[in-house]
């Protein structure tokens, strides 16, 4: 009896190998597309922080390794292709979509391009990994354009409950001259008003001289215009002149933005909830630390993953079904990740840090929502401008 019982169960071995084997030789394939068109070269204050060139892409290549480690076992595999264009060249990135059969497109791109781009095309999905623009979620979204980068809304509310939680009620905020500067800008004066506050005086940003030098001078006579007030808001998104504000501004008070408290998707100070293997990983990878752009790609690929995986490998409108109505996925921030039915804006803590530590997660304790507390971050439904998803 033990015998045959033995026999039994290294067939059962064998059998099971084989079928593994033969899952690796004829592996299904899902192909991805990650199109990249470079960003405008800006004028800078400091060559501090020099921007990866593999940013976004990089958290792409960790997802595919990733979700190749499952597809190794389950028959199927992730395979990328990555196209790199030059500045403006919207017709390459056409012609690249024309000629690739991938159902999945990554977009790292300005959100003007990425419109163009999604229009017109039809049985394909688009996850948009670079832009933080909320025209993107609101007036201007598109039904195939999912969004794994948290929204400009979504960071300013995450300060704005932070800053009400501490009750400084007195705001003053400056802001740069990029335009990106001003759509945050107005994002932080939205969810500033959405909060039941505002801001008593704002300045803009109008020193353009060598800050290294000057910083210590120019900056106290900048804020002194301000007035009183509790804390002091940055809209600076390249943190290009924001880091000369520390201590150098005329009163003593706490900064959100810059080198003070930032709102990020992604930071490398992230430990908690297993996200120090994550990083650990993708440094292993790329030999730097994960950014908010490369954490965007990296939760579309997995997310794409996991739908697949629980919808049994469905059609691509199947896919979409899932991702908008029924994925909670593992993004290592505590909580689980959706997507919005309404905009198609993944749900997804905030981290509020600054260069050494995590502060704090919002949506922080105390901010309640009806339906799920991300949704206290960001357009909710009944302020939502966006009407291609029918909700």
């Amino acid at each position: 009896m033990t015998g045959l019982l033995n026999s039994f169960v290294v067939m059962l071995v064998v059998g099971l190998l084989a079928n593994i084997a033969g899952a690796a030789d004829n592996k299904r394939d899902i192909d991805v597309l990650y199109l990249r068109i470079a960003t405008p070269e800006r004028p800078v204050l400091s060559n501090l922080d020099p921007i990866p060139e593999d940013l976004g892409l990089a958290g792409a290549y960790l997802a595919v390794a990733d979700n190749n480690t499952t597809g190794g076992f389950m028959g199927y595999q992730f395979v990328m292709e990555t196209v790199d264009l030059a500045e403006g060249d919207l017709g390459a990135a056409r012609a690249a979509l024309h000629d690739s059969d991938a159902p999945y497109v990554l977009l790292d791109m300005s959100a003007e391009e990425m419109t163009s781009l999604v229009d017109g095309t039809e049985a394909r999905l688009f996850f948009n990994v670079r832009s933080y623009d909320d025209s993107l979620r609101g007036e201007n979204c598109r039904a195939t354009l999912l969004h794994s980068l948290p929204s400009h809304a979504m960071r300013a509310d995450a300060l704005m409950q932070f800053v009400l939680k501490k009750r400084w009620d007195k705001m003053a905020l400056v802001t740069g001259n990029a335009a990106e500067d001003a759509k945050f800008a107005q994002a932080l004066r939205k969810a500033s008003k959405k909060f039941g506050m505002r801001f008593a005086t704002e300045e803009p940003w109008v020193l353009d001289g060598d800050l290294r030098r000057q910083a210590g001078a120019e900056v106290p006579l900048l804020t002194q215009k301000l007035g009183d007030y509790d804390v002091l808001f940055v809209a600076d998104e390249h943190n290009d002149f924001a880091r000369y504000l520390a201590y150098n501004t005329w009163l003593a008070r706490p900064i959100l933005g810059g080198d003070g408290l930032r709102a990020t998707g992604w930071d490398r100070v992230n430990e908690q909830w297993g996200a120090a293997q994550l990083q650990s990983r993708f440094h292993d990878l790329a030999g730097r630390s994960m950014q908010d752009v490369d954490y965007a790609a990296w939760a579309a690929l997995r997310a794409v993953d996991e739908a697949h995986l629980r919808t049994d490998f469905a059609e691509i409108d199947g896919i979409r079904a899932f991702l908008l109505d029924g994925i909670e996925l593992a993004g290592f921030k505590g909580r689980p990740l959706s997507f919005r039915k309404w905009n198609g804006q993944m749900r997804q803590p905030i981290g509020l840090t600054h260069a050494s530590a995590l502060v704090a997660m919002a949506p922080l304790e105390g901010f309640l929502h009806a339906r799920n507390e991300l949704d206290s971050l960001g357009a909710d439904t009944p302020e939502s401008q966006c009407t291609a998803f029918g909700e």
